[in-house]
């Protein structure tokens, strides 16, 4: 296996709607050089592509509910392989689903090249919440209202939060206070990512 493998950065951004995964995303694919695999904005650009999939993905999305397992990782695994030679991954909204999780374990094991760590972005409900609907009037995405807030939270909590259980029995699981201001909650996860390499 080429020294290139064993030095590749793979780490997933994790936490509910709204505590500021995606802004992280950027500058840490920025500062590592990692390839940004957020199924977020995959799934947008189908939607706004118009394709079957954006259509039968954007019911499900307004309904509050969360895409099937074999859907988002088909949409990872080709990701994945049309970037063969990256220093590493940034999954950002993924892995939402235990099935997920074992799923992409065994695609980043058997490339020789398993996940760093699983940061996970705590911010309480209210801020949220207040959040998300402040996001909606400036970005205008239909999913942010606040009925379907309260769904995707109940979706979250169900199905999402027992990855973070998951990657815990592993050793791999890292807690990040995401109530403050950006760049201390950036600074925060350069601290651990330098720790882990």
């Amino acid at each position: 296996m080429s020294t290139k493998f064993k030095l590749m950065l793979n780490i997933a951004l994790f936490g509910p709607p709204g505590a500021g995964k995606g802004t992280q995303a950027k500058r840490l694919v920025e500062k590592y050089n990692l390839v940004h695999l957020s199924t977020g904005d995959m799934i947008r650009r189908e939607i706004a592509e118009g394709t079957d999939l954006g259509k039968m993905a954007e019911s499900i999305i307004n309904r509050g509910e969360l895409l099937s397992d074999e859907f988002v990782v088909e949409l990872i695994a080709n990701s994945m392989a049309q970037h063969r030679k990256a220093a590493g991954f940034l999954f950002d909204g993924f892995p939402r689903t235990v099935a997920q999780a074992e799923i992409l374990d065994q695609m980043l094991e058997h490339e020789g090249t398993p996940l760093k760590g699983l940061i996970s972005i705590n911010v309480p409900f209210e801020e949220l919440k207040r959040r998300i609907l402040e996001r909606a009037k400036t970005d205008g995405r239909a999913d942010d209202n606040e009925t379907t807030v309260e769904r995707r939270f109940k979706e979250y909590n169900d199905k999402t939060l027992p990855v973070a259980n998951h990657y815990k029995q592993k050793g791999l699981h890292i807690d990040i206070e995401g109530n403050r201001p950006v760049e201390e909650v950036f600074t925060s996860i350069v601290h651990v990512l330098e720790n882990l390499k």
